[in-house]
């Protein structure tokens, strides 16, 4: 049943609620089993939408102010965490909310920036 949720409440809720529904028919229509349907069916839910939006990302601190950057992994070019370490000075390069960061093997990994600090 993998699906991908948006995160308003009202879907969440009509998701929950079609899932333990589905779990009561395949019960056999077991009475009594209401709050375990409907309990396994958010934590079924809740996992599915969770992995939809989980987003990797970078931290940076360019001047004082610490930017966090998600990128898509599908167009990071093979970039993989741990290519930057604690210290190292990263040439960085700001358009609008596009965060760039020239990698060591000279390409760049192009973030969208979700958080800015400072």
């Amino acid at each position: 049943m993998a699906q991908e949720f948006r995160t308003s409440s009202l879907e969440l809720q009509n998701a929950i609620r079609a899932r333990a529904e589905e779990l009561y028919r395949q019960g056999g229509g077991a009475e009594g089993h209401d709050v375990e349907n409907w309990c396994r069916a958010e934590a079924e839910i809740m996992r599915e939408t969770t992995a939809a939006f989980a987003r990797p990302a970078v931290v940076i601190n360019v001047e004082g102010v610490v930017y966090t950057g998600e990128y898509d992994t599908a167009s990071a070019e093979g970039y993989l965490p741990g290519e930057w370490k604690v210290g190292d000075r990263v040439p960085v390069r700001l358009e609008g909310d596009k965060l760039f960061l020239r990698r060591p093997n000279g390409r760049e990994l192009e973030t969208c920036v979700v958080k800015r600090i400072g």
